[in-house]
């Protein structure tokens, strides 16, 4: 699947997010530089199949700096499939998707990330056609995934669906340790350019 194929390349031209070898001041920059950690609507994610009430929120409340940490982590309840439903507060033009999962059976395989959508339940989300559709890696490190930012252009929800694990049906736990977002964001009423510009001209952008 061409999806896999440009993911490896990311993973591999973005191996310095995951950074576990080394620390330098370098790294967290760029990640918290366009992250929307502070316009996510922490209060109203809710997560669907989880073992453990409120596991997913917690795994989108790590910041970047405790995004290596094992727990807390998000785990699969009757079986290997969860729904991870987050709202933002602004208006988001996503750019990426951060994972961290494991090298295990347990690792999710597959992401389908649904823009604006209001999903309720399984069915309903393996009817509906995914914004965009990941094969994720099997890792402990850092994945970023880069959206085709067209079609994340004005989020206001965003759906994480993980519909299996690389165990094939062995394995009815599935894990996640970490999520983070990527992108800009506006407020109500205000016009893309404008963000964007501000976005531009700020200097703690520049190098």
């Amino acid at each position: 699947m061409s999806h896999h194929c440009h993911n490896e390349h990311d993973d591999h031209h973005h191996h310095h997010v995951g950074g576990a070898e080394h620390d330098h001041s370098d790294d967290i920059t760029p990640a918290v530089q366009f992250s929307l950690y502070q316009h996510i609507n922490f209060d109203e994610i809710t997560t669907l199949n989880e073992q453990v009430h409120g596991s997913g929120k917690a795994i989108i409340k790590k910041t970047w700096a405790e995004r290596l940490e094992t727990e807390p982590e998000v785990v699969s309840d009757a079986d290997e499939q969860l729904i991870i439903n987050v709202p933002f507060t602004a208006q988001i033009k996503l750019h990426s998707l951060l994972l961290r999962t494991s090298p295990s059976p347990s690792a999710p395989r597959t992401l389908r990330l649904l823009a604006n959508a209001d999903i309720h339940d399984f069915a309903q989300a393996e009817d509906s056609a995914p914004t965009q559709e990941f094969e994720l890696s099997q890792t402990s490190e850092i994945q970023e995934l880069a959206v085709k930012r067209a079609r994340f252009n004005a989020v206001q929800t965003l759906c994480l669906f993980f519909p299996d694990n690389f165990s094939q049906g062995e394995e009815d736990e599935t894990r996640i340790s970490y999520i983070g977002f990527k992108g800009e964001w506006m407020t109500r009423g205000q016009a893309p350019k404008n963000i964007i510009y501000e976005a531009a001209a700020r200097p703690s952008d520049h190098k």
